[in-house]
Order: structure tokens, then sequence, then C-alpha cells
């Protein structure tokens, strides 16, 4: 049975026991994708971040919080997938200092001072065996097409998924397809629709390899 690992949801980065960085993502997408890969016949994996939706319940669930939680996870995980696909959202960085006690207002200015948090794709794509896939997803504002390429060529992507900040918490989007010669289809539709096209991509560049 085709194995795909599926990262999904925000990731949490603390500055103390109650505050944290995080983002919007709803992880929306990574539940619709499991949904098509099961529908697929796939057997699936979703490490995901804190998310108030559900995911299949065929699907084996990972909870994580943090960006190194989320790698540390599939790092255990990859290994053992033909496919992964990044759908996840992670921070892409954490503060330099965690404070145990809660940081009291002063009235003062607060500054902070972060640290890049690690690439989860890019560790994967490290370990990555021929016979794997790896697919990522990128949010772009400017040079979407460009930025997308660099990001499948240092990650060592088969397959990205270029998408706006309008997908954020939506429940349809557009997708650009993009390998490292450029783009290889232009989709829209529900998640739900372009989680099947996405799916299928994934299960064809597995017949080519």
């Amino acid at each position: 049975m085709y194995k795909i690992l599926i990262t999904s949801g925000p990731t949490r980065e603390y500055l103390d026991p109650v505050r944290f960085l995080t983002n919007a993502s709803s992880g929306r997408m990574g539940a619709a994708l499991a949904a098509a890969a099961i529908e697929f016949g796939c057997e699936v994996t979703i490490v995901t971040g804190p998310v108030k939706i559900s995911y299949p319940e065929q699907a084996r669930v990972i909870e994580v919080e943090t960006t190194q939680q989320m790698l540390d996870a599939c790092i255990k995980e990859f290994p053992l997938c033909d496919c992964v696909i990044g759908a996840a959202a992670p921070c892409d960085y954490k503060p330099v200092h965690y404070s145990s006690s809660k940081l009291s207002k002063t009235g003062e200015t607060l500054k902070l001072e972060f640290q890049p948090t690690a690439d989860i794709l890019a560790a994967l794509g490290t370990i990555k065996t021929t016979d794997q896939t790896i697919i990522g997803f990128a949010l772009e504002t400017d040079n979407g097409v460009t930025n997308a390429q660099e990001k499948l060529r240092r990650k060592n992507c088969d397959l990205i998924c270029l998408n706006a900040p309008s997908a954020i918490n939506s429940l349809e989007n557009k997708i650009s397809l993009i390998s490292d010669t450029g783009v290889v289809a232009q989709l829209s539709g529900s998640k739900k629709e372009l989680a099947t096209k996405i799916i299928r991509y994934a299960l064809e560049l597995d017949k080519i390899k």
C-alpha cells in the first residue's frame, strides 16, 4: 500500500508559558489531502499542529505543537513512507530567549529577538531516497514562481504547490503546481477538489520514478 505522510496546520513557538507565535493555518488543506489519499487507497499518517478541524478516522494522527516537534515526528515517519506532502504552515522564527515565567506588562517597550526554526522539508530532502517523493507548499506574495522554484531546488522537492495568502482559512483555493521546469498546472476549486488533483499528481510522479 502506498504510504503518504502529510504535515498540516500551524505550529507554535512560545515566548513564555502562555504566549506564543503562530499563524491562521486551519489544517483544512491537510485534512482534504488525507481524505483524498485515503480514497485513492493510500495509508495516511498526519503530523499536525494545533487545529480545530477533524481529520479522517482512517488516518493515523500525530499531534505536535512546535516546529521542532513536527520535524522530529517527520524524521521518524518519513523513512517508512513513499511520499510526504508538506501542507503545514510551521513558524519560520522562534524567540531566542524563552521566559519560564509569564512576561509581565511593565508599560515599557518590549524588544524580542528571533532566530530561524528548523526547515522541515529541507531536512527531509537531505534523507530522501530516489524512490521517495516530496511535495511542498509555498505561500508567496511576490515573484511566486521564481521563489517556489528556488524552494523546490533548495529543499530537494519534486513539486511545489504555490498559493496566495487568500488560501489561509479558506474553503477554496487557487494553486499553481511548480516543477524545476516551471508551471506544470493551474488548479482552482474547493480544497477537496484540489486535494484530489494533488494526490493524483503525487501518484503519477511515483510511477515515473
